[in-house]
C-alpha cells in the first residue's frame, strides 16, 4: 500500500473516531459525571501516546524547565476543552453537540485575531464568522420556548470547550512553537499534567457505575479514551508527517458529518431541518474562514 493510500486511509479514519467520540461521551454520562469521563478519556490518552513519544524517544528531562507553559496547555486543550465538550455533550443529542464542535476553527480565528496582533480580518474571514456563529445561534435556539431538541446551557458548555481550545492554538504559537518541540512530546506533557490536575478535582464516587453497562464502558474506555484521545492523536501526527499541517488540518471537516450521521441514523436522536440548516452554516463559516488563509 503506497503512502498516500494509507494516508487517506488514515484521514478518513481519523474522522470517523473524532465523530464518534460524541456517541461514546453520551452513553458514559447516562452513568458518570462529565469530570470523571475527562479524567478516564485523559488518563488513557496520555498511557498510549506516552508509550507512542517513549518509542520514538522524543522525551527528555530538560524539557522539565518548560513545565509552566506545559501546564497551561494541560488546561486549555485538555482540561477545560474536554469538559466543555463532555458537559455539552450530556445536555445536548450527540449529534447536535458533533456539529457545534465543527465550529472550533472559528473560535480559533476568533482568538487568534483578538490576541495576536499580526493575524488580521479580512472580508472573507469576517464573513465566515459572522455565518459560522449564525449558525451555532441557529443550534443554541436562545429564544425558542421549546428546547428539547437542543439547549443554551448545552451549547454554550460547547462553546467554552472550542473557545479554549482556540485560545491554545494562540498560546501554543506565542510561547510552545519556538521551543520546537515534537508534537508528541507536548501532547505527553500536556495530558501527563492534565491526568494530574484532573486527579485532585474530580470526585470519584460513583464512578464505577458504569460498568452497569458494557456498551457504555467500552466506548468510554476503547472509543473515547484509547481510540478517540491516544490513538487519534497518533493518527494526526502521521497526517501531519505525511499531508502537511494544511492538509491534514481539513480532517476537522468530517466529525461534525459523521457525528449528524451516527446520531440521526443510528441511535435515532431527533435532529431536524432546521439542526442541518444551522450544521450547514457551521460548515460554510468554516470554509470561507480556511479560503481566506489559502
Amino acid at each position: 500500500m503506497t503512502r498516500n493510500r494509507l494516508a487517506l486511509i488514515a484521514w478518513f479514519g481519523l474522522g470517523i473516531i473524532w465523530g464518534s467520540n460524541f456517541i461514546f461521551m453520551k452513553w458514559a454520562a447516562d452513568y458518570i459525571t462529565p469530570l470523571q469521563i475527562v479524567f478516564v478519556r485523559v488518563v488513557l490518552g496520555f498511557l498510549a501516546v506516552l508509550l507512542y513519544a517513549a518509542a520514538k524517544r522524543q522525551l527528555s528531562l530538560s524539557h522539565l524547565k518548560y513545565v509552566p507553559h506545559f501546564a497551561v496547555m494541560a488546561c486549555l486543550a485538555a482540561a477545560i476543552y474536554y469538559y466543555g465538550f463532555a458537559r455539552g455533550t450530556s445536555l445536548l443529542p450527540s449529534g447536535i453537540a458533533g456539529a457545534v464542535s465543527g465550529a472550533i476553527p472559528l473560535f480559533s480565528l476568533l482568538a487568534a485575531a483578538l490576541f495576536l496582533p499580526d493575524e488580521t480580518l479580512n472580508r472573507s474571514k469576517v464573513m465566515g464568522l459572522l455565518v459560522g456563529f449564525a449558525g451555532v445561534l441557529m443550534i443554541a435556539r436562545p429564544f425558542d420556548a421549546d428546547l428539547s431538541t437542543a439547549s443554551v446551557e448545552g451549547v454554550t458548555f460547547m462553546v467554552v470547550g472550542s473557545l479554549s481550545l482556540g485560545v491554545s492554538f494562540v498560546y501554543a504559537k506565542r510561547f510552545i512553537m519556538p521551543l520546537r518541540l515534537t508534537s508528541a512530546a507536548l501532547t505527553t506533557y500536556q495530558l501527563g499534567l492534565a491526568t494530574l490536575i484532573l486527579a485532585f478535582i474530580t470526585p470519584f464516587d460513583g464512578i464505577t457505575l458504569i460498568a452497569n453497562d458494557a456498551l457504555a464502558l467500552s466506548g468510554l474506555l476503547l472509543g473515547l479514551g484509547l481510540l478517540g484521545t491516544g490513538l487519534a492523536y497518533i493518527i494526526y501526527y502521521f497526517l501531519v508527517e505525511a499531508l502537511g499541517a494544511v492538509r491534514a488540518s481539513s480532517v476537522t471537516y468530517l466529525p461534525p458529518i459523521v457525528a449528524l450521521a451516527i446520531g440521526a441514523a443510528i441511535v435515532g436522536e431527533p435532529i431536524g431541518a432546521l439542526d442541518y440548516l444551522a450544521a450547514g452554516l457551521i460548515f460554510a463559516g468554516v470554509v470561507l474562514v480556511n479560503r481566506a488563509k489559502a
